[in-house]
């Protein structure tokens, strides 16, 4: 029976009778050892009862360095369900688990955590489709790191599936950082249920008046901690008050005082259960035959009650605190014998992994042979995407290596690994490490690009930028000097103009093999992108036309023909092409690209994919396309822990709100883009700021307000940052509204800025139609005319319909000022019919109200269409419907449970007016 818990365990009641209607739920419960978390996870099984399927894992702190052992506990009795899996996430399980061997090279068939997380969801669906399902995972954080990302995932994308998923964990373990999922702190006991507790637990051991005292002690002592008010009556009943020591110093103590009165053999035989969380029987007999233990010494630990028996072969601790109580109290050399038995034990059963970790426990000084075992352990656990594994795996070989070289190598391999494991501080340590042991230009090389790699996810990149310079500068091959350059550039981008051109132009100076894979990139950076950094100065830079490096596809192409692993080493091509303007081939690769991101399951790329998609999407005028891509985008990368591409997308989707007219999720996106965990170190700049000045400024100038709209725009224009294509395509805004106050020469350095970026582009239609309008707006009163009509008809050639009606509005505007009505009538109506289409409220509403200034007869507003209701899930999901794919299919491709996908379509057909899948191909055409 639980005592004074009606909080929680109403808490887990709701979860599960939610589950029972198909909702699904998470749950951590955190606190302190002895708290009571176990014994909540204990009774939301008995809650559930035969209506649920249960699944059970426990994190196992010898085991926190295994890739997805905990994953793998929790999932063996479904494994049978694997084949129903989409064949990327089944193969990630499938390696995670041992079961299948990692794909060549890695490229899709790796088992990338992520993609198992994903793969995790989709196994808890499969089984919640029979009844409701009841996961329980205590001491999560134990867990080792790949088996809880992977959770983690699933747990922040079950939504509609029948699934509870409670996980118990420590206060203060950072190892499960469960961030945006319900969490839920169970109190130290009232003192009323605190006695009643006391008071079963002893029975009449402490009755009576002579023993209230003692009785109160205990009370005082526990601090409401059930396991305290269990374990502490035995130790303070003549014992010496401990009050000055923390409480689970005192819980350690009471625990070791059970320990203490065991005989030497059975004080052993826990030392070996302790060596590795839990022990088979069997082994633990064989282990005893050399370690001084038998069949009496097992008899008495279980009748004492340090351990308990789970299962008929397994003997685990009442209590972690026992374990570490049992392991501190042991003498190093008394836990080295049983390490070296145990392992040698573990390696004639044919566990080979293990035993090489306990050996390793055993070792006294340099070993080249455990070390070679661990650093091939670390090998197969970076294969298997377990990199946090990986990472304790080759420290610990590097600290068994007898030669210097050696031990600098496995180093390397650490800070590496830990670069993967996306462990900044690790990797840096590591790789500072190994760096006073390295005696090769190469290893040097790779040590800079780790510490830059950390550098940069800290937000530091000034520090990136000069590490990775440096890399580039050692004594190295060409290629390997080109490969430290593509990531300065990416670093160099947010320094300034200045930076990445000198990256640029070393990249340029390489002599670089033909068949390279990476020669396709930098002739594109250098041919297309180069050429347009630094227009302000540098006025006899080239044209891209004049130096044209092929188009994106064939770029694409002749990288894959080179090795380059596709998607993940072409989707900086995506951002080449916004830069240099080549919009419409931008929006065909990342098309192109996302599409076989999905197919082969490369989780990891794909919200920067999404992100170029949506700009690509929104450039072409096609917001609900842009907004759909976005949505799905910032959701991956919150899920994966991008704080660069979060940033982006909740910037662009910001712009996005700002043309709909919808403040609130325009004010959410500026938070959630500019907060401080995405803030550059020593800086207020985050990745997506840019972008949160365009819609905080596009906002503006929707509402009129042009003050603000050039306050904001001419700075940023002007900055650090005005070569991020986000601040290139905001000068036809400042110039807008710079007219607008009667202040255009605010503007004018800006636009000629764009003028030449548009030149050195090759002039595309679509911004050379900015051009003409901007020119229309600053230019002599007989160009105005005509600058307007040529803006229009590139503005039909590009196939920009956004853009079209700001210069049709503006056209229209024009007209009406020049007592021309019936002309600006037509054109201002024109404008307000394809605002509505597009859904861009504030902009129809300002057409329309200078169409009531001309005089003309104003239309009502027009809906943005029959899909125009939906949320951009739902959207999404009647989107691949009608073209005839199943549930299963659908989740699929976004990464969802078949059910929740059912459940979007259930909630979109009363929007839509219809009641059956049929009907869909129709509506959304």
């Amino acid at each position: 029976m639980l005592y004074g818990r009606a909080r929680e365990r109403a808490a887990v009641a709701r979860l599960l009778a939610e589950a029972a209607g198909g909702r699904s739920g998470v749950l951590v419960l955190r606190g302190e050892p002895g708290i009571g978390k176990s014994a909540l996870l204990r009774d939301a099984a008995e809650q559930a009862g035969e209506r649920f399927r249960v699944l059970r894992a426990s994190g196992v702190e010898s085991e926190a360095d295994l890739p997805f052992a905990g994953l793998h506990l929790l999932l063996a009795p479904a494994l049978d369900r694997l084949a129903a899996l989409p064949g990327p996430q089944r193969r990630a399980l499938e390696v995670a688990f041992g079961l299948a061997e990692p794909a060549p090279g890695g490229a899709g068939g790796s088992a990338d955590r992520l993609l198992a997380g994903l793969a995790v969801l989709g196994l808890l669906a499969e089984l919640a489709a029979e009844r409701p399902l009841l996961c329980l995972v205590d001491d999560a954080h134990w867990l080792d790191r790949s088996s809880a990302d992977a959770l983690l995932l699933a747990a922040r994308r079950l939504e509609r599936e029948g699934v509870v998923l409670l996980c118990a964990a420590r206060d203060g373990d950072g190892a499960f950082a469960a961030a945006g999922l319900a969490e839920l702190r169970p109190a130290p006991l009232e003192p009323a249920a605190a006695a009643e507790l006391l008071g079963e637990v002893l029975g009449e051991r402490l009755a009576g008046p002579e023993r209230a005292g003692l009785r109160y002690r205990v009370l005082v002592e526990a601090q409401g901690n059930p396991l305290a008010l269990t374990e502490l009556p035995g130790a303070l009943d003549g014992a010496a008050p401990v009050g000055e020591l923390a409480l689970t110093e005192r819980l350690r103590q009471a625990l070791l005082g059970q320990v203490d009165r065991l005989t030497p053999g059975a004080r052993t035989l826990l030392l070996a259960v302790a060596a590795q969380d839990r022990g088979r029987v069997t082994a633990l007999l064989a282990a005893g035959a050399k370690l001084g233990f038998g069949e009496a010494e097992l008899a008495a630990v279980v009748a004492a009650g340090p351990v308990r028996r789970d299962g008929p072969e397994e003997l685990a601790f009442r209590h972690p605190l026992l374990r570490r109580a049992v392991l501190d109290a042991a003498l190093p050399e008394q836990l080295r014998a049983v390490h070296r038995v145990l392992g040698v034990g573990l390696r004639r059963e044919g566990d080979q992994e293990r035993g090489d970790w306990h050996l390793a426990q055993a070792a006294e000084g340099p070993d080249e042979e455990l070390a070679l075992a661990l650093e091939r352990a670390g090998r197969r656990a970076g294969a298997r995407a377990g990199h946090a594994g990986a990472v304790a795996a080759f420290e610990r070989a590097a600290a068994l290596s007898p030669d210097r070289t050696a031990r600098a190598g496995r180093l390397l391999l650490a800070a590496e690994a830990a670069v993967d494991a996306a462990q900044a501080d690790r990797a840096t340590e590591l790789a500072a490490r190994a760096a006073e042991l390295a005696d090769d230009p190469v290893q040097w090389a790779v040590l800079d690009w780790v510490a830059a790699t950390a550098a940069f996810w800290r937000g530091d990149c000034p520090e990136a930028h000069r590490l990775l310079l440096r890399a580039a500068g050692r004594r190295m091959a060409p290629p390997l000097a080109a490969r430290a350059l593509l990531p300065a550039f990416h670093a160099a981008w947010y320094l300034g103009e200045e930076q990445a051109a000198e990256v640029l132009d070393r990249l340029a100076a390489l002599q670089l093999p033909a068949d390279d894979a990476v020669v396709p990139l930098v002739a594109q950076l250098t041919g297309a992108v180069r050429p347009v950094l630094g227009v302000s100065v540098g006025e006899s830079a080239p044209r891209r036309a004049d130096r044209a490096p092929g188009s994106l596809a064939e770029a694409a192409r002749l990288a894959r023909a080179a090795g380059a692993e596709s998607p993940r080493e072409l989707v900086q091509l995506c951002g080449v092409g916004l830069v240099d303007g080549r919009d419409a081939q931008t929006l065909a690769l990342a098309v192109e690209l996302v599409e076989e991101a999905r197919t082969a399951g490369a989780v990891g790329v794909l919200p920067t994919l999404l992100f170029f998609l949506a700009e690509a999407e929104l450039f072409h005028g096609r917001h609900r396309a842009a907004e759909l891509a976005a949505a799905e985008g910032l959701g991956l990368a919150g899920d994966l822990g991008q704080p660069q591409w979060e940033s982006q997308l909740a910037a662009l989707d910001a712009y996005l709100a700002a043309l709909r007219g919808d403040g609130r999720r325009l004010r959410e996106r500026v938070d959630q883009a500019t907060a401080e965990t995405a803030w550059a170190r020593g800086t207020r700049w985050a990745a997506g700021t840019s972008w949160t000045q365009w819609a905080l400024a596009a906002d503006d100038l929707a509402q009129g307000r042009a003050a603000e709209v050039v306050d904001r725009l001419a700075a940023h224009t002007a900055g650090p940052h005005r070569h991020h294509v986000s601040a290139v395509r905001t000068v036809p805004d400042l110039v807008e509204a710079a007219v607008r106050l009667g202040r255009p020469e605010r503007a004018e350095a800006a636009f000629e800025r764009f003028a030449r970026w548009s030149e050195r582009c090759g002039e595309p239609a679509w911004s050379r139609a900015l051009v003409l309008r901007c020119q229309a707006l600053l230019g002599p009163p007989e160009l105005v005319e005509s600058a307007y009509l040529a803006a229009l008809e590139l503005h039909r050639q590009a196939d920009r319909p956004f853009e079209l009606a700001r210069t049709e509005l503006l056209f229209g505007e024009w007209l009406r000022r020049g007592k021309r009505r019936a002309e600006a009538g037509g054109r201002l109506r024109a404008a307000a019919e394809v605002f509505d289409r597009l859904g861009a409220v504030p902009w129809a509403e300002r057409a329309r109200t200078e169409l009531a200034a001309a005089g003309g007869t104003v239309p009502a507003a027009q809906s943005a269409g029959p899909l125009a209701g939906l949320t951009p899930q739902e959207e999404q999901i009647a989107r691949l419907a009608a073209r005839g794919l199943s549930n299963r299919e659908i989740a699929a491709q976004l990464f969802l449970s078949p059910r929740t996908v059912g459940h979007h379509l259930y909630k979109a057909y009363p929007k839509l007016g219809i009641s059956s899948r049929g009907e869909l191909a129709g509506l959304v055409g």
